[in-house]
């Protein structure tokens, strides 16, 4: 077990008297280079501790990464309310910076299923590919032994989102070997709620408000790379709400032998219904569906023309003969408020499918926003629609009044809470500090081009939060993009990983020329 009193000393010690020989990111490159079998292992460590939200695990996670700050030089304590995962805050400054850098992860992961996986979701495994590549499982190495970045670690997490934790403390324990300071004050905020929605955010922003209001800018170490491997950096998030509608029938479930052609098919008016929102193509046919999102300006209309064509290789990849609204992209229609349906429920199937008419079907839609959308707002499309189909809406179970008083009724539950979107401008100077920072990480990474700016990302995050704050804030995605997010055998490839630390040196070093 590491000292932390002697290593925050040995880091206080050694940037108030080093020469900068080294960059920063050269300083980080050459100490990753030099620990990388002990930097898996640390990581290993961080990814063993189970961390969905609201459980008593989640909480010793926290404290795990609150004492892992310390240990480089970070003062960190827990943010904690009733009910809540703890956030944990770090707060690093550094004497003469003229700007603070906000660094926002979260260390809470999706719910597990252990019969799912190949191996046990906390119990961190190493391969020599991708499973479904042929990747065979192996041993941690020795120290000073090779390590392969094509090596795959699998865990739950390993890619949405312990890997950034992992990076920063590496960097910031290179930094302190080699005398480098940050050219920013940092503010590390590790969300523990994050994929339950962090309800709790909002009020943590709130209460450490002195903290908070004094960064400049965020940085988002969250998501995946491009679909093609290449790395990116993402300047907006869809925001995200769900509804369930429920069509009725008869009271009961009905033989369908005896009351067939008779009594209202439940399923055949929920499927006419969601077919009654969207055509063929995959248009919205919801009245004002597309008439209330903010626009892109011109620096994000240039990034998506230079984004790689690689919907052709998506389509191979999934089984795809069509997508929605082609020839428009996928990049492009993430641009756009979507309505997809989540599930459908009526009745049974295969072995289970029995001869009755259900009384009722249920459908489960998911909506996603762009920015200039409002949940109440496209809420309210979607209930005028059903209204416009002729149905009567209620809240809850209907009476027996209202059945025999309307031909067509449905029950819409769902979407008074959600998310709304959030976009930074490519064009603001904070956005292009970052741009330059990560270009040149990207470039010694991955090969000279490699980044990419994609205008918006099809997943939500809390971004709001912070630019409703007037703070803008930067998505800077280091998973590799095939690593099973949220699902079984997630995974990071060892390179990402890599690429992690090359990105969090070189935007903690970049020039402070945004203000």
């Amino acid at each position: 077990m590491r000292n932390p009193r002697l290593a925050l000393a040995l880091v206080v010690v050694a940037w108030a008297t080093a020469a900068f020989a080294q960059s920063g990111p050269e300083a980080a490159r050459a100490y990753r280079e030099a620990h990388e079998s002990a930097i898996l292992r640390d990581f290993s460590e961080l990814l063993r501790r189970p961390n969905r939200a609201f459980t008593p695990e989640a909480r010793g996670t926290a404290l795990f990464i609150r004492d892992r700050l310390r240990e480089v030089g970070v003062a960190s304590r827990l943010l904690e309310a009733e009910g809540a995962s703890p956030a944990v805050l770090g707060v690093l400054e550094v004497p003469g910076a003229q700007r603070t850098l906000g660094v926002y992860a979260h260390y809470d992961g999706q719910p597990v299923d252990p019969s799912q996986w190949t191996h046990p979701p906390f119990e961190p495994t190493l391969y020599s590919r991708a499973l479904e590549s042929g990747g065979q499982p192996i041993d941690f190495p020795a120290d000073g032994a090779p390590v392969d970045p094509e090596w795959r670690l699998y865990a739950r997490s390993a890619g949405d989102d312990k890997a950034p934790i992992a990076a920063a403390l590496t960097v910031l324990r290179a930094f302190g070997e080699a005398g480098i300071r940050p050219t920013s004050n940092l503010v590390f905020l590790f969300d523990g709620e994050e994929e339950a929605g962090s309800p709790h955010l909002g009020a943590f922003l709130r209460n450490e408000s002195k903290v908070f209001d004094a960064v400049d800018g965020w940085l988002f170490f969250d998501g995946p790379s491009h679909a093609s491997g290449r790395p990116q950096l993402v300047f907006g998030v869809r925001g995200s709400f769900g509804l369930e509608i429920t069509v009725y029938g008869a009271t009961r479930n009905l033989h369908s032998g005896h009351y067939g052609n008779w009594a209202p098919d439940t399923g055949n008016i929920l499927a006419r219904l969601l077919a009654s929102m969207k055509d063929d193509d995959g248009t919205v046919l919801v009245k004002g569906w597309y008439e209330s999102f903010e626009p892109i300006g011109a620096e994000e209309r240039a990034a998506l023309a230079t984004m790689p064509d690689w919907d052709a290789e998506l389509k191979r990849e999934l089984g795809l003969a069509r997508t929605e609204g082609q020839p428009q992209s996928l990049p492009e229609r993430l641009l756009a408020p979507a309505l997809n349906v989540r599930g459908i429920s009526s009745g049974n199937t295969g072995s289970l499918a029995r001869n009755v008419i259900p009384n009722t079907a249920v459908a489960a839609l998911g909506v996603r926003l762009v920015k200039g959308n409002t949940v109440a707002q496209l809420r309210g499309l979607i209930l005028d629609h059903i209204r416009a189909e002729g149905f009567h809406i209620v809240e809850r179970e209907p009476t027996m009044e209202e059945r025999l008083a309307h031909s067509r009724l449905v029950k819409v539950t769902g979407g008074e809470g959600g998310s709304v979107a959030a976009r930074t401008s490519m064009a603001e100077p904070f956005a292009q500090s970052v741009i330059g920072a990560a270009r040149a990480a990207a470039d010694r990474a991955f090969g000279e081009g490699s980044l990419v700016l994609a205008p918006g990302m099809g997943g939500t995050l809390p971004l709001h939060l912070f630019t409703e704050l007037g703070k803008p804030a930067v998505i800077t995605p280091i998973a590799n993009h095939d690593n099973n997010q949220h699902a079984a055998d997630e995974n990071l490839r060892v390179a990402n990983l890599w690429y992690a630390i090359d990105l969090f040196a070189a935007l903690t070093t970049m020039p402070p020329t945004d203000r």
